[in-house]
């Protein structure tokens, strides 16, 4: 994919934070693919409208259900659709708050215009990460851009620390290994 092999980015997986969502005695990349495996069942609904959208961006499939696995546990966290207080809409919990995103809910909260609203902001971030550390390498552009999904690119400041602001102090690093999960596993 043109921004980047998502099996070639660096991971240490989940924070221990991050793996008590669900009680892992555990943290690291196996955390990750534990929580990646428990919402398999639910990600199957969503593969072929992930895997177009993910066509239509050039976004690996993977890392957009690795990104709904965290956000929304693949619709199990949500209520209504809803997340985050009432602040996030949909599978990949787009912000809607004016201190955050302040987007505007498009589509069902399960639909494949939801799907494209969060990978076009998805590729935004990563944009935005490219001209910001133009010496990084494509992996290390599309890690930071994942970090920027979750708290802005202006709070990812350095590689080796791009996970400092994000929710749990994992979210990148996360997210590429539950990504790497459903590559390998479910061949998105």
């Amino acid at each position: 994919m043109g921004y980047g092999n998502i099996m070639k980015v660096e991971t240490s997986g989940a924070s221990w934070q991050t793996a008590q969502q669900d009680r892992l005695g555990y943290s690291g990349e196996a955390a990750s693919h534990t929580m990646a495996q428990t919402d398999a069942g639910r990600m199957g609904k969503y593969k072929s409208s992930i895997k177009r959208v993910g066509g239509k961006f050039g976004i690996d499939p993977a890392l957009i259900a690795a990104i709904i696995s965290r956000e929304s546990r693949a619709g199990n966290a949500l209520d209504n659709g809803w997340g985050d207080g009432g602040r996030a809409w949909g599978l990949m919990q787009v912000d809607i708050t004016p201190n955050g995103g302040n987007h505007t809910a498009r589509g069902a909260w399960n639909s494949e215009e939801h799907l494209c609203q969060g990978t076009e902001i998805l590729v935004y971030f990563i944009s935005k990460i490219r001209n910001k550390f133009p010496g990084w390498s494509t992996e290390q552009q599309l890690k930071g851009g994942i970090s920027a999904y979750n708290m802005g690119d202006g709070n990812v400041r350095s590689y080796d620390a791009v996970d400092a602001h994000t929710t749990g102090g994992d979210y990148s690093n996360d997210v590429v290994a539950r990504a790497q999960w459903y590559k390998q596993e479910m061949h998105f």
